[in-house]
């Protein structure tokens, strides 16, 4: 089971520490299920380093939640699907009185991961 530490971001780079038996083949981060960088894994002791760029063209007002995905191989470039190991939420422009509006963000980025390995698994496509 992978176990994935936010760190936070600092000059753009989102940076994390994964706990796994191996390296991951490939982490994506992905916003809106679309992806928008890939992820450098680094060893550190029996952990991964992480450090994902958050392109600063996908920072726009509003909330936007990156999710870190650890894809398959040959997954597709426009549609990616795989294990989410963790989230960070971006918030810009006009400051939000609530912060549940960050938590449906969140869970509709979830859903939408969630949905599309579903259809996935229906197709018969492991």
């Amino acid at each position: 089971m992978s176990r994935f530490e936010n760190l936070g971001i600092r000059d753009g780079v989102w940076r994390g520490r994964l706990t796994a038996g191996a390296p991951p083949q490939r982490l994506v981060v992905t916003l809106n299920g679309r992806p928008v960088s890939e992820a450098s894994v680094t060893a550190a002791d029996k952990d991964w380093d992480i450090a994902a760029p958050l392109p600063a063209a996908a920072i726009q007002d509003g909330i936007q939640t990156f999710l870190l995905v650890e894809t398959r191989q040959g997954a597709d470039a426009e549609a990616i699907s795989g294990q989410s190991l963790g989230q960070v939420s971006v918030i810009a422009g006009q400051p939000l009185d609530q912060d549940l509006v960050a938590e449906i963000a969140t869970l509709r980025a979830e859903l939408d991961l969630v949905k599309r390995e579903l259809r996935r698994l229906a197709d018969g496509q492991f």
